[in-house]
């Protein structure tokens, strides 16, 4: 299952607008997010869609899509696959307390230099 997927635009603060009322007769709302750099909104399920200012700083790409493992195991197999493909590291497998105090995760970009995730964001999960 996709967690989230993130998009760059080129206007955060017109295109939050244009999300908002787009998504409102959808009963999708604004969750979170910092001023001038991105804002997630809830699409329900668990479930993100993210815009990103465009020139953001690097790890950030035009695209990010983030896929759900269902242990850190996964999240371990699926960076090592990735890199065996020919992705290049974004960044191993490992906690993100950042993001919250349970989220796991690694990132490699794709042959395009798409940011692609695998997380997990649950508490008591294996090591």
């Amino acid at each position: 299952m996709i967690d989230h997927v993130t998009v760059a635009v080129s206007h955060l603060a017109k295109s939050k607008l244009f999300y908002e009322k787009a998504f409102a007769p959808l009963g999708y709302k604004l969750s979170f997010g910092k001023e001038s750099v991105f804002w997630a909104f809830d699409i329900g399920n668990g479930c993100l869609f993210e815009i990103q200012q465009a020139d953001s700083a690097p790890p950030l790409t035009r695209v990010h899509v983030a896929f759900r493992a269902r242990s850190r195991a996964e999240v371990e197999a699926f960076f090592q696959a990735a890199l065996e493909a020919g992705a290049k590291d974004n960044g191993a497998p490992g906690p993100r307390p950042e993001y919250t105090p349970d989220y796991y995760a690694c990132f490699v970009l794709d042959p395009d230099g798409y940011n692609i995730e695998a997380m997990i964001n649950q508490p008591g999960t294996e090591a």
